[in-house]
């Protein structure tokens, strides 16, 4: 039997990228509050802070740059970076499942919530024969396999692993 583990602080810990929505605000200066798109080369653009890199960053990081820019220009800037809608975090499942494809997917989903998402597996579907494939550094693959025949038996749910960005499902 496995231990459930404290859910993580989402807030804190997500890690931005492309297409992710912000909302940065700036209290008591409407004109410096807006909502904006994480661009496909990471940045986002700030009045007054200019260009700011924002993929691979939280938003708590995001905040402290525009913060530290800002001061220049205001005495005492009290910024707020909110992630208004998660669109980086996409998935893939493949292979013999009701609907494959690229699926967005939240930081916490895990294998079998894809699964899922995918309509579930088709009867040909070689159930216990699963491949998560995961690409670090652009180059390197990690394969980690799922049963799902074992996972459906409430059996060896440690290899239920909660997918990242980018991370392929293969259903053979």
């Amino acid at each position: 039997t496995g231990v459930a583990s404290e859910p993580m602080n989402t807030e804190s810990s997500y890690l931005l990228g492309p297409e992710d929505v912000l909302k940065v605000a700036v209290w008591k200066d409407e004109h410096l509050t807006q909502e904006m798109v994480v661009r496909p080369d990471g940045m986002i653009t700030f009045p007054l802070a200019g260009e700011v890199m924002a993929a691979g960053r939280t938003a708590e990081d995001v905040r402290l740059e525009i913060t530290k820019r800002l001061t220049k220009y205001l005495p005492t800037p009290n910024v707020t970076v909110t992630v208004v809608k998660v669109q980086s975090y996409r998935i893939y499942v493949l292979g013999r499942v009701v609907k494959p494809g690229e699926y967005q997917a939240g930081h916490n989903t895990d294998v079998l919530q894809a699964l899922s998402m995918a309509g579930g597996l088709t009867p040909y579907a070689a159930e216990n024969d699963i491949k998560i494939i995961r690409r670090q550094n652009g180059t390197d693959e990690m394969v980690f396999p799922f049963r799902y025949g074992d996972a459906r038996k409430g059996k060896d749910l440690e290899q239920n692993i909660v997918l990242q960005r980018g991370d392929v499902v293969m259903v053979p």
